[in-house]
């Protein structure tokens, strides 16, 4: 399985440091766990059959351009 790679998110103030690491989550095949470096954002993202990333869970509030972050960062 792939290793773990740090990740930036674009916040609304500032960018969000953190690690990007794969993950086995449900039938998913590509499904990937950020964490924030400070500890205060979680997500979980994975890639459906078509190709299309989404999340499957993690902290509130999120902002859904996140989701197209982490998948460029992966892919």
């Amino acid at each position: 399985m792939e290793q773990q790679i740090e990740a930036k998110l674009t916040g609304t103030d500032s960018t969000i440091d953190g690690t990007l690491e794969p993950i086995a989550y449900g039938n998913f095949t590509k499904a990937y766990e950020f964490k924030s470096v400070d500890g205060t954002l979680h997500l979980v993202i994975a890639q459906e059959a078509d190709g299309e990333w989404i999340r499957l869970t993690g902290t509130e509030p999120y902002l859904s351009s996140w989701i197209d972050e982490l998948a460029a960062q992966v892919s």
